[in-house]
């Protein structure tokens, strides 16, 4: 009898992600707090999905796609909402999400080319930043998050800058605080989709120049 890859543990756990995350979404226009927290837990589940697979040898193409795109389109509908709150800086968050749809779908797409069955698994010819970037999970994770926090923190403080936190004769709120903390990893991590973006579109003209010389030479034949 076939596996039913829909009720993976993994897969579960990316619905669960789906559905907090649309809540959020729900609640972003009038109560910030409740949007946050699911929007913040759709993210922290993401460090799940990936160790279940490995551990109950789950892994699936379904999973794949699922962990992709549900990390871009949430993303996505947070700057949406970033746009809305502040106007002035459309543009960035603009650039923001498509630089961030962009670079993973030229790298997903040629990962599978190369005959990858993960985004995660880069081979050895590509970049040796995105090598170490996605082989070092505590990096990956730390980055991923740092990048989700600057978002959300940006979301919380069109509301509130967040509890005030003094540090000697300084003021500062909590969510000020963390978008600060956070911005640079943020940034870097944009840099790093820059990079990825890159080296897919490398390692695609590559895939391109192959098929093109076997065809030029079986004509020949």
């Amino acid at each position: 009898m076939a596996e039913n890859v829909y009720l993976f543990v993994p897969n579960i756990i990316d619905y669960f992600r789906v559905i907090f995350a649309f809540v959020s979404f729900y609640y972003m226009p009038f109560d910030h707090i409740k949007a946050a927290s699911f929007y913040l837990l759709s993210g922290f589940l993401d460090a799940f999905d990936g160790h279940f697979a490995r551990m109950l040898g789950q892994g699936s193409k379904l999973g794949t796609m699922l962990d992709q795109l549900i990390d871009r389109i949430t993303t996505m509908c947070l700057c949406a909402a970033l746009c809305y709150f502040y106007p002035t800086y459309m543009i960035f968050f603009q650039f923001a999400m498509a630089l961030d749809i962009f670079s993973h779908w030229l790298h997903l797409h040629s990962t599978l080319m190369k005959g990858g069955d993960s985004h995660k698994k880069i081979d050895l010819s590509a970049n040796p930043v995105l090598r170490y970037y996605y082989h070092n999970r505590i990096i990956l994770f730390t980055m991923c998050a740092a990048n989700e926090l600057f978002f959300c923190m940006l979301y919380l403080m069109h509301f509130t800058p967040g509890p005030m936190l003094t540090v000697g004769s300084m003021s500062v709120g909590l969510f000020t605080a963390i978008c600060y903390l956070s911005a640079p990893l943020s940034f870097l991590k944009m840099f790093i989709s820059v990079l990825q973006l890159v080296a897919a579109a490398q390692n695609i003209v590559a895939i391109d120049q192959h098929d093109r010389a076997t065809a030029t030479a079986a004509k020949a034949q």
